[in-house]
């Protein structure tokens, strides 16, 4: 029985940085991505990968909370790809894309919040009620996993991710 590596930071983490031959299944979408890469992978020992190893002990949880504790052996790979990088193991790089774009979102929504605000106090008190509903917005992605904006953020020309050494084994690409 063999391990194999299966990454939980987001997608554009793990096209920053990875271990190579790593599986990408993000705990964003880790209950409706884990069923079928976990069924391809019943005769290996899984290993849980993330920036530190919190989500890593989430995505573990989850998968047996899923009915796949009799099926694999899991674990957790302790510190994450920090320690895995500290122990002076290899990882695939890819270029720098700027900023993660979980903080390019965090930026966008704190300078529109800040603009319709001082435009609701200067022009016109209907801008508050733009910043009210973006911050609607941000309740709604906090509740359900799912952004908007990050996903439209996503496919700006500096988030496309490039080649990484080895082919990309991410798993949810599309």
């Amino acid at each position: 029985m063999t391990d194999v590596i299966v990454d939980v930071r987001e997608r554009d983490e793990f096209a920053l940085e990875r271990v190579d031959h790593s599986v990408n299944v993000p705990l964003s979408v880790f209950t409706s991505v884990a069923p079928g890469v976990l069924t391809q992978l019943k005769d290996r020992r899984i290993v849980f990968m993330c920036r530190g190893g919190a989500r890593a002990s989430q995505a573990l949880e989850l998968a047996k909370q899923m009915g796949f504790n009799d099926v694999h052996v899991y674990s957790v790979y302790p510190g994450g790809i920090q320690q895995w990088k500290k122990s002076g193991l290899p990882v695939a790089s890819a270029q720098s894309m700027g900023l993660p774009l979980q903080r390019q979102v965090q930026l966008a929504i704190g300078v529109l919040i800040v603009v319709l605000g001082v435009m609701g106090y200067l022009f016109n008190p209907a801008f508050a009620l733009v910043a009210a509903a973006v911050g609607l917005g941000l309740l709604v992605a906090g509740a359900t996993g799912y952004c908007m904006l990050a996903n439209i953020m996503a496919k700006a020309p500096w988030n496309k991710a490039r080649a990484l050494p080895g082919g990309n084994a991410c798993v949810n690409c599309g």
